[in-house]
């Protein structure tokens, strides 16, 4: 009995050893064109034993180079795409990833913010600039809060920051809010309809006539029951 711990080393163990003996095999066929058929069959098994990876990009290719990595880049054939795979291809690296190596003076903010500043910067001034400083001194009042759940961060600690990442530039307005972002809720204007029910003016105030309790609903809801308790009563 012979074990496999004293057979000859397989290269791609997922192919298993007949695959890899008939690879072999196909090295010493004596002509050119006995090696490329035999190969390409070899080739076509391959793709059978895995057919979940047929979908995948490239994977032709990916066999082939499986093929020469077996036969340890000693194989005279030519793969369809016409590029003969070297060793030095099998031990390519990724490229590495550009990492920002600038440093963060509020890491708990993130890099994102930088790059918001450096975009308010550059607009125009005006109401566009004045909702977009808002929309980040927001942001950076959420990411505060995900950061540092156990500490109360006030309005005044994130406009002061925000000041200080722009050089002085760029300032919250007074009456500005920058909760809007860790409750989900949007920016009130004028004239919008509140939650609570009823209109509301100009100036903020509770429209007569609207909203739950009204002196107008109390009425009529009185004199609704009363004609239900007495059906005949015009």
């Amino acid at each position: 009995m012979e074990y496999n711990s004293n057979k000859e080393e397989l290269i791609i163990p997922e192919y298993g050893r007949n695959i890899q003996g008939m690879i072999r095999y196909a090295r010493d066929l004596p002509t050119r064109a006995e090696r490329q058929r035999y190969i390409e069959e070899i080739v076509i098994l391959m793709m059978q034993m895995h057919p979940q990876n047929r979908n995948l990009e490239d994977y032709r290719d990916k066999m082939w180079k499986h093929v020469f990595r077996i036969a340890e880049y000693n194989l005279d054939v030519m793969p369809p795409n016409g590029e003969i795979p070297r060793p030095e291809d099998s031990r390519k690296r990724p490229e590495k990833v550009p990492y920002p190596a600038k440093e963060t003076k509020f890491r708990h903010y993130g890099h994102n913010v930088q790059r918001l500043i450096a975009r308010a910067l550059q607009m125009e001034e005006g109401p566009k600039k004045e909702g977009f400083v808002q929309v980040i001194g927001s942001y950076m009042k959420l990411a505060y809060k995900t950061w540092n759940r156990e500490h109360y961060v006030s309005d005044d600690t994130i406009i002061e920051d925000l000041e200080h990442l722009s050089g002085g530039k760029l300032k919250v307005t007074e009456d500005a809010s920058l909760d809007n972002l860790s409750r989900g809720g949007v920016i009130r204007r004028p004239g919008d309809r509140d939650n609570r029910g009823g209109d509301r003016d100009r100036g903020g105030r509770q429209r007569s006539g609207g909203g739950r309790g009204g002196k107008d609903n109390r009425r009529g809801g009185s004199n609704d029951r009363q004609q239900r308790r007495n059906p005949r009563r015009k």
